[in-house]
């Protein structure tokens, strides 16, 4: 039964994604690519539904509007649903149409008001509608035409008038927000889990899914962690073997294009950024004298340290290089995998206007060679949740490892 889950579930997962763009192709007319890419890679403030471009999820929207109020409501209230038709085919279709989302207060209709930007500079962020003058409103249309852009600052075009705006403190659970809050709650849940099967049972060997994950933590943590940080391991380990599930985690969820997959997390430089500066602070809270010693007075010849401090300046670039080199490494592989296979995924789709054999063709081909991306990026996946654990818990024990003094040669009586 499991297996059978697995399988319709991994179906699921390669189909929805040209069924996705199918919809997306009757919806606007044409197939485009680009819109498409950054629309499966970006963040929102709602979750799609599967096999739609249109309708999504509602998520929380939570503001700090400019008076210091908090306000909070469904990102369901941005916009509204309805139907078009297409002179051309005479088709109908479903449209989402931004819309403005009015608070009362004290008695007061519309006291606040919040829309999604589109033509502003905070473009697909919330912000506030500030009350407008006509003079202000008239200023602000000259700006526009004066630039040839309807992108004037402090200002956001919606419905073809001009509002002041102001970008509100935005802490709304968004698609990247609450798939991290799943893959915390799944680490949580895997982990705990093998922990109450060694509870109940002791020192037996767990097996299926729990042996895998049993399997996962024994390689990491003793030829990864124990045989580089020593009798050291112990203290690290929590953070490093949670930081390698975490990103585990993250990659597979990211794989899925449907609920509660399709969240490109690591694919974000803001989470792989986070990650990577907290094996910084960890790397240096811990650095003893000897790690320091070695970036301010490196043991190299005088004159490349004193008058001009050389070395110091190479290494102390060098702290935040590394860190830098574990964000963009994990972010450009996972950013890298899911844009080629989404291209090969529209390419179907682009082809499809050459005629039905060449888009015959063209579907078999994009499809094996998006299988064959999915399954690479899955093992790409293990392996960069390896390598950033692999190169944590080296900075980790370059920062710890103690200096060794020189031994004495004592002399033997026969010598």
């Amino acid at each position: 039964m499991r297996k059978k889950f697995a399988i319709l579930f991994l179906l699921m997962s390669i189909i929805s994604l040209p069924l996705s763009a199918k919809a997306s192709e009757e919806e606007s007319g044409t197939v485009d690519v680009k819109g498409n890419i950054f629309h499966h890679l970006g963040d929102g403030y709602g979750w799609e539904v599967p096999f739609s471009h249109t309708y999504r999820i509602p998520l929380p929207v939570i503001v700090r509007a400019e008076d210091g109020s908090w306000h909070c409501f469904s990102s369901g209230r941005l916009v509204k649903y309805d139907e078009m038709s297409d002179p051309e085919s005479s088709k109908t279709h479903t449209v989402a149409i931004p819309q403005i989302v009015n608070i009362s207060k004290d008695g007061k209709e519309n006291a606040y008001q919040f829309v999604l930007a589109h033509e502003s500079k905070h473009k697909d962020k919330v912000v506030q509608l500030l009350p407008t003058s006509e003079i202000e409103e008239h200023e602000a249309e000259s700006i526009a035409a004066a630039q040839n852009d309807e992108i004037v600052d402090g200002y956001v075009k919606f419905d073809g008038k001009y509002y002041k705006e102001y970008k509100p403190f935005d802490i709304s659970i968004t698609k990247n927000v609450l798939a991290l809050f799943i893959a915390a709650a799944l680490v949580t849940w895997m982990v705990m889990s093998l922990v109450r099967f060694y509870t109940r049972n002791g020192f037996k060997a767990p097996r299926k899914g729990m042996g895998f994950l049993e399997l996962c933590v024994d390689f990491i943590y003793t030829g990864v962690i124990k045989s580089t940080l020593g009798d050291k391991a112990p203290k690290f380990a929590p953070y490093l073997l949670t930081a390698f599930f975490f990103i585990l985690v993250m990659n597979l969820l990211g794989l899925i294009v449907i609920f509660p997959g399709g969240a490109n997390l690591t694919g974000n430089i803001a989470i792989t950024l986070v990650l990577a500066v907290m094996t910084f602070v960890i790397t240096n809270i811990n650095g003893n004298k000897h790690y320091w010693k070695e970036i301010f007075w490196p043991d190299v010849p005088l004159f490349l340290k004193f008058p001009l401090p050389i070395m110091q300046v190479i290494e102390v670039f060098g702290i935040f290089t590394k860190p830098a080199a574990l964000c963009v490494r994990l972010f450009a592989n996972m950013m890298g995998g899911h844009m080629i296979v989404i291209t090969l995924t529209l390419l179907i789709f682009i082809f499809a206007a050459y005629g039905a054999a060449i888009a015959g063709v063209s579907a078999v081909v994009s499809l094996i060679f998006s299988i064959f991306m999915l399954a690479l990026d899955t093992l790409v996946s293990f392996i960069q949740a390896y390598v950033f654990t692999l190169l944590s818990t080296i900075f980790i024990s370059m920062a710890i490892h103690e200096e060794h003094e020189p031994h004495e040669v004592k002399e033997s009586p026969a010598a």
